[in-house]
């Protein structure tokens, strides 16, 4: 489910390196990688949140997880730092359908 989408004047890739900073200094487990796409897993146990560029030009905030405890944790971390537009109700994404 997609739940936010950051807005960002730069291309995604120029945002990458700041996001996983300012994620793994308020997350213990952070997994992200910058391959023509830009990916950040933050883990809670078993909680798993990503944030993404896969299907924007702009990261998304996403949950497989309907009720996932960590995506207002996340939110609140990233509300911080960046212009961030909450989609609501949340919308499943395309392979979700």
């Amino acid at each position: 489910m997609l739940y936010a989408e950051l807005d960002y004047p730069e291309h995604y890739s120029y945002c990458h390196e700041p996001l996983v900073e300012l994620l793994e200094a308020h997350f213990d487990q952070v997994q992200s990688g910058l391959q023509g796409d830009s990916w950040i897993w933050i883990f809670d146990g078993d909680d798993k949140v990503a944030l993404d560029s896969f299907s924007s030009m702009k990261h998304q905030l996403k949950s497989s997880a309907p009720n996932s405890r960590l995506i207002p944790k996340v939110l609140a971390v990233l509300q911080t730092r960046y212009s961030v537009k909450l989609i609501e109700p949340p919308e499943l994404e395309a392979h979700e359908e």
